[in-house]
């Protein structure tokens, strides 16, 4: 019974374009060929890797399949048309083909005439080897100077980017996606909302990033910090320090970066992106590890030593949890105590509850949306009085006023909604209250009827407005959520009194508070309340 040596042959291109593909079309038929015209020999199979780099084997799904099926013992001999084919490591090439010479397998080599099994075809083996990773090291470099001069050219390598399409080595704005660039960035640096936040918020509005699957706050860190928006290109961010491995890295130090400003046309203004970087340079600096995991992490300070606040949790005896805040160097040293001369370890600053830090934080929140409103009524008021002063009002020119006066008060909306004094869903609201009230101001002005009596109006609002001057702290239910956007830095003295600033206000809060009770049952008196310029 005639006994046939099962060969296999093994292909490999390392692109795949159209004259790659034809040159492995023409080595599958070669290696069927070339078995067929051996009678003694039978083809098993032809295994090939399409499109990717000899230098290492941890992609090459078609030469692990072969090597698993020689160790399965389907293989008796490998051939292949050249050492470079085969691998352009030399620790590749001698590694398999010595595992493969233990399992009883050889490999031969076509064009370079190298057959493992003979006594020299390793030494000869090794020379080839040498040469084709030499050869492989030169085309990297090759490649890398061809790259450097085109980055320095000003030609984009890279990726599609959020509210950017690359065509041809350009960048071009993508009109659908730049009005997200551009929130992320005001939501951030003018709302001085955290990224966790606007992650949320973009979720909710139905936008989704472009590459991955949702938002996340590294996502999100990532748009406010590429120069790209602002119409900056910086390229080489990263390298490829081994070209064996083709294995990327953050380039920190190693190689120049190649920065190019004003290289293509930007989404976000210059002022804008110096803003944001500051503000994050800011954030990075002021927070510790847990900064934005309690609604004013990083943002309460002690008066006396100038550490921050940290939050402290104890369970109560009915099970609940109780919150407080502590300075940083009583809760790790203690009370303040001498540590040799001048020198002094712990604070003795007293913590303050949760609950106290919030209806303080609250209560000047509700004096600065009483201030608001009392801004808006005394103008509403000096509109009416000014109109019911005429002789004889006409309904025309009282149309014109009111539409001048809400057209004021949408500009006012506005910027209550930027300074994220309200929500996104309480802005549309008025101002859809407002353009109901502007239709029907405009068929007045088209159909005039005879003034009403003014008097009615101006008593009501008298009575508004001096309601609103003797209400001196109205109980506002403020979300926490809004009290952890606005608030700036607290500072808590000795005496127990506060000092609160907030973002977007151009004075601050001066507080002395008094609590009183235990446990659940405690209460906070605010005996005294202060605005400083």
């Amino acid at each position: 019974m005639q006994t046939f040596l099962r060969a296999a042959a093994y292909c490999r291109v390392s692109t795949d374009r159209e004259d790659q593909a034809n040159s492995l079309s023409s080595q599958k038929k070669y290696f069927t060929e070339y078995i067929q015209n051996h009678t003694d020999w039978q083809l098993v199979n032809i295994y090939y890797d399409e499109g990717i780099s000899g230098t290492q084997t941890k992609k090459r799904t078609g030469f692990n399949h072969m090597i698993s099926d020689a160790c399965e013992g389907k293989i008796d001999l490998i051939l292949t048309k050249e050492v470079s084919r085969f691998a352009r490591n030399t620790v590749d090439t001698l590694s398999y083909t010595r595992k493969l010479k233990e399992a009883g397998i050889g490999v031969v080599f076509t064009i370079d005439n190298i057959d493992t099994r003979e006594a020299d075809g390793e030494l000869r083996l090794t020379i080839m080897a040498s040469i084709a990773q030499e050869e492989s090291r030169k085309t990297s470099e090759r490649v890398k100077w061809g790259q450097q001069r085109r980055m320095e050219q000003g030609v984009v390598f890279g990726r599609e980017l959020l509210g950017y399409t690359v065509k041809n080595g350009t960048l071009f704005p993508n009109s659908c996606e730049v009005p997200t660039v551009r929130a992320i960035f005001h939501k951030y640096t003018n709302e001085k909302k955290s990224t966790p936040a606007i992650a949320k918020e973009l979720l909710l509005e139905g936008i989704h990033p472009k590459q991955a699957q949702t938002w996340s706050s590294a996502a999100i860190l990532r748009i406010l910090r590429n120069e790209k928006y602002a119409g900056d290109l910086c390229q080489k961010k990263t390298f490829t320090p081994n070209y064996l491995t083709h294995e990327r890295k953050a380039n920190h130090v190693p190689e120049e970066m190649i920065y190019l400003k004003n290289h293509h046309q930007p989404i976000i203004d210059r002022d804008l992106w110096d803003r944001t970087q500051e503000e994050l340079h800011r954030r990075a600096h002021s927070k510790s590890r847990y900064s934005t995991r309690y609604w004013c992490s990083g943002k309460i300070f002690c008066g006396k030593c100038g550490r921050s606040y940290v939050i402290r949790t104890k369970k109560r005896s009915d099970g609940s949890i109780s919150k407080s805040w502590r300075c940083y160097e009583s809760a790790v040293h203690g009370s303040q105590k001498s540590n040799g001369p001048g020198a002094y370890l712990g604070c003795s600053n007293p913590s303050i509850h949760e609950n106290t830090l919030l209806f303080c934080v609250q209560t000047c929140l509700s004096n600065v949306f009483l201030k608001v409103l009392e801004k808006e009524l005394l103008w509403e008021l000096s509109s009416v009085l000014s109109f019911s002063s005429l002789s004889e009002p006409s309904p025309i020119s009282h149309a014109e006023n009111k539409l001048q006066l809400l057209k004021a008060k949408k500009e006012k909306a506005l910027d209550l909604y930027l300074e994220g004094f309200i929500t996104k869903a309480d802005f549309k609201k008025q101002c859809l209250e407002y353009e109901k009230k502007q239709q029907l101001l405009k068929k007045m002005q088209a159909n005039p009827k005879p003034s009403k009596d003014m008097e009615f109006l101006q008593k009501n609002l008298t009575e508004i407005l001096d309601f609103c001057q003797c209400k001196a702290s109205p109980e506002m239910n403020i979300p926490y959520t809004l009290c952890r956007e606005i608030l700036k830095k607290a500072i808590f003295y000795p005496d127990k009194s506060l000092d609160i600033w907030f973002y977007q206000l151009p004075f601050h809060f001066h507080l002395k508070i008094q609590t009183h009770g235990k446990l659940n049952r405690f209460t906070t008196d605010i005996l005294s309340l202060e605005l400083l310029p």
